[in-house]
């Protein structure tokens, strides 16, 4: 059985509005992922992606505060750890970050090789200047990155190589996992196939051990991920490996938010696009049966009144959802 990296157990995590309102982004959370495995995280925008990476880190700063849950890496619960432990022992080392707008997280008047310095030192006090630049010389020349690149400051880069850029840095200390937010936001198809060959190959080459990936393009992750865990309101929906998800999405917010991207793979590209209708609920009052419900078209009376469980079909394959695969897939299937 292949080693732990990341485990996850009911973790919440809240914000707490000016006026002192709790607001659930992400609500007993549960995953797990493997040494040399990826998982991508998608959903709409607001759904609790990026809050879940910042909850992983278990490093909190007002409005966002811990409520409960565990996090577990590489066998260290992280969970009620100091802030400055954390920052200390824990960021950069057992769990990196490569957050949204990564190109713009570059201090423009200072070389990108003293981005790396800070760092190294921030973890080690001792360590030899001169041994942290050839690590970095080594680094970027693996990594395909021209070695002149750190000599340069941010504002002489182009927008795909800051990003990776960005990688490199984040990933210096060869983290045991790597949460990239949306890496490949906000570039043109070629940087984008870059970054993404650029996290592939430091995964092959053993530079993280194990990766979350995190984007609203489901169709994305399938090529680049292992599995994939979709988000709704805070909560986990469902979760399959990579191909089933893409091809065969199970719960009804998964199949429309693949029926609302145009999607170029064979077997799927043909069909027709379709929205979803309505609005995600407002989480400072969720519902109390499913938060779905109210935009979904197969909802059914007990829906918006009755907790909706996780239910494990096995394999890796769970979904939270009133109604039985089976009743699922004959629903679907007679709209064909």
């Amino acid at each position: 059985m292949s080693k732990i990296m990341l485990e996850v157990n009911e973790l919440t995590t809240k914000y707490i509005t000016r006026f002192h309102e709790d607001v659930y982004a992400v609500d007993h959370v549960s995953l797990k992922i493997e040494e040399g495995k990826s998982l991508g995280i998608a959903g709409e925008s607001g759904c609790g992606k990026s809050t879940l990476a910042l909850s992983l880190m278990g490093y909190y700063f007002a409005p966002l505060h811990y409520q409960s849950g565990d996090i577990i890496i590489d066998g260290k619960n992280i969970s009620g750890m100091k802030p400055d432990d954390v920052r200390k022992n824990i960021l950069g080392s057992e769990i990196a970050y490569i957050p949204q707008a990564a190109m713009n997280a570059l201090n423009p008047t200072r070389k990108i090789y003293k981005f790396i310095e800070d760092v190294v030192l921030a973890h080690d006090s001792k360590a030899d200047k001169k041994d942290i630049f050839e690590m970095a010389r080594e680094r970027f020349s693996r990594l395909g990155l021209p070695v002149e690149t750190l000599d340069k400051h941010a504002v002489e880069l182009s927008g795909g190589m800051k990003q990776r850029t960005v990688i490199a840095i984040s990933t210096i200390l060869q983290p045991k996992v790597l949460i990239a937010d949306e890496p490949s936001s906000a570039l043109d198809v070629t940087s984008q196939k870059m970054v993404i060959k650029m996290l592939r190959d430091m995964m092959d080459s053993g530079f993280i051990k194990s990766m979350i990936f995190i984007t609203h393009e489901l169709p994305l992750l399938y090529n680049v991920t292992d599995d994939i865990m979709v988000m709704y309101a805070g909560q986990i929906v469902e979760t399959n490996n990579s191909h089933d998800m893409v091809f065969n999405p199970l719960h009804p917010y998964s199949k429309g938010l693949m029926g609302s991207i145009i999607v170029p793979e064979e077997g799927v590209r043909d069909q027709k696009l379709t929205a979803i209708p309505g609005t995600p609920p407002n989480l400072k009052n969720p519902p109390k049966g499913c938060r779905f419900a109210e935009r979904c078209k197969y909802v059914m009376p007990q829906c918006r009144f009755n907790e909706m469980p996780m239910i494990n079909l096995g394999d890796g394959h769970q979904y939270r959802c009133g109604h039985s695969h089976e009743h699922l897939k004959e629903m679907y299937a007679d709209e064909q």
